[in-house]
C-alpha cells in the first residue's frame, strides 16, 4: 500500500518531488503511526462490509475502522460481531485466492476487553487482516483490561495487534479532573508503549457533556471547551522528546449539501490558478472548506491523521498532508550533518528564518510525514493533489 496508489504512476510523477512510500501492515510502528491519515469508520454490520473494504481501498483509503461500538445500537451488537467474522474471513478467502486487492490496515472499535480476545479467537486465520483494536473511552482505570487484552490477543493469535485509545471521557473534559486523567492515562499507555500506535480524539463525546455541536461554519478549535482539552493532551500526550505519541484529528460530520451563513473560507485564486474553480465550488456546496480549515488547524496543533466517517472527507485529509517543496527544502536543510552544532540558516525560499536547534523537532517531522504521504513538486500545491483524485 502507499498513499495516492490509486492514481496511475504518471499521475503520481506528474505531483510528486518524493512520492509516498510503500509499506504494509507489517512496516514499523513509527511509519504506521504516521500513514494512517484519514482513518475511515464503518458500522460493523453492513452487509457487504468485505465489498466496501476493497471498494473504499481502490479510492485510496488505507486505514479503516470497523465498529461495534456507538455506530449501531446495542441491540445490534451480536449480530454485528457474527457479521464482522464472516466478512472477515470471505476478505481472507478472496485475498489468499489472488481475488482481492491489498487490503487496508484494519481496526476492529469495541466495546469492552473481552470482545478483543472473543473475536480474535472466532477469527481463527482471518486474523492476520487486523491491524488492532480501537478502545473507546480511555482512562487509566477503564483502559488497562483493553491493553491487557490487546496484548493476550496477540500472544494467543501470533499476530502483531495495537491499541489506538479514544480519549473522550467526561473526565478528561472537565478541567478538575482533566490533569489527573491525562496523567493516568500516560501511564497506562506508557506501560504498553509497544501496543499503542496512536491516540484519537472523541470531540463529538466532549461536545455533547456540554449540550453542544459545532456546526460546519466552525472547527473543533472555535469551540473553546473543547479546543482546551485538544491543547492539554497535545502538551502531556504528544511531546517529540521521546515521551509522546501520534495523536489524531477529531471527526468532521458534515456531508452533503448545507445552508450557509458564513462566507466561504476558500480563496478563489489558488483554485483559479490551476483552472479548478469548479471544484472550489463542489467543495463550497458541500462544506468542506470547514473541513479542509480544521485540518490545517490539526496539523497547526501537532495532530496527524483524522477520524473519518464519510468517504467524502478521505482526500482532503491526505491532500493537505502531502509534505510541500517549500517545508521538505527547510528541513533536510536544518537536520544536515554539517549544522548539527545550531546556528540560524535562510531558507533556500529566501522567505524566512530557520533556526537549526529551536526547528529540528519540527523538521523530523516533517521528514516522517514526507515518508508517510510524500512530497509535492515545486509547482504543485494542494489544489493539485484535490483535482486530481477528484472524480469528474
Amino acid at each position: 500500500m502507499r498513499h495516492f496508489g490509486h492514481l496511475s504512476p504518471e499521475v503520481r510523477k506528474r505531483l510528486f518531488h518524493q512520492e509516498p512510500a510503500e509499506f504494509t501492515a507489517d512496516s514499523p510502528a513509527r511509519l504506521l503511526s504516521a500513514v494512517l491519515g484519514a482513518t475511515l469508520y464503518s458500522p460493523a454490520t453492513r452487509p457487504r462490509l468485505a465489498d466496501d473494504i476493497l471498494r473504499q481501498a481502490a479510492r485510496g483509503v488505507v486505514s479503516m475502522v470497523l465498529c461495534l461500538e456507538d455506530s449501531i445500537d446495542d441491540a445490534d451488537v451480536p449480530r454485528a460481531e457474527e457479521n464482522l467474522v464472516t466478512q472477515l474471513t470471505d476478505l481472507t478467502a478472496r485475498s489468499e485466492a489472488g481475488a482481492a486487492a491489498p487490503v487496508p490496515l484494519l481496526f476492529v472499535r469495541v466495546r469492552a476487553p473481552e470482545q478483543i480476545t472473543g473475536l480474535v479467537r472466532r477469527l481463527g486465520p482471518a486474523v492476520r487482516l487486523l491491524s488492532g483494536f480501537v478502545l473507546p473511552k480511555f482512562t487509566e482505570e477503564r483502559g488497562l483490561p483493553f491493553l491487557e487484552a490487546v496484548q493476550e490477543a496477540e500472544t494467543g493469535s501470533g499476530r502483531r495487534l495495537f491499541a489506538m485509545p479514544v480519549l473522550e471521557s467526561p473526565e478528561l473534559l472537565y478541567r478538575e479532573t482533566r490533569v489527573e486523567t491525562l496523567e493516568g492515562i500516560y501511564r497506562a499507555v506508557d506501560k504498553y508503549r509497544d501496543r499503542v500506535l496512536a491516540l484519537r480524539l472523541g470531540v463529538t463525546d466532549f461536545c455533547s457533556s456540554y449540550g453542544l455541536r459545532r456546526s460546519p461554519d466552525m472547527t473543533a478549535y472555535d469551540i473553546q471547551v473543547v479546543a482546551s482539552v485538544i491543547a492539554d493532551v497535545v502538551n502531556m500526550l504528544g511531546r517529540t522528546d521521546g515521551t509522546g505519541f501520534t495523536v489524531t484529528g477529531p471527526v468532521w460530520e458534515y456531508f452533503g449539501r448545507r445552508t450557509r451563513m458564513f462566507k466561504p473560507q476558500l480563496r478563489q485564486s489558488p483554485f483559479v490558478e490551476v483552472q479548478a474553480a469548479e471544484l472550489r465550488d463542489r467543495l463550497i456546496e458541500r462544506a468542506m472548506d470547514g473541513l479542509l480549515r480544521e485540518i490545517s488547524l490539526d496539523q497547526a496543533n501537532g495532530l496527524l491523521g483524522k477520524t473519518c466517517i464519510h468517504p467524502t472527507h478521505v482526500l482532503p485529509v491526505h491532500a493537505l498532508s502531502v509534505v510541500s517543496h517549500e517545508e521538505f527544502s527547510d528541513a533536510v536543510d536544518i537536520l544536515r550533518p554539517e549544522h548539527g552544532g545550531g546556528g540560524v540558516l535562510r531558507s533556500a525560499y529566501t522567505n524566512k528564518m530557520n533556526e537549526v536547534k529551536p526547528h529540528r523537532a519540527w523538521a523530523e517531522r516533517i521528514l516522517l510525514r514526507a515518508e508517510a504521504f510524500g512530497v509535492a513538486r515545486e509547482d504543485v500545491g494542494f489544489v493539485d493533489l484535490l483535482a486530481a483524485g477528484t472524480p469528474e
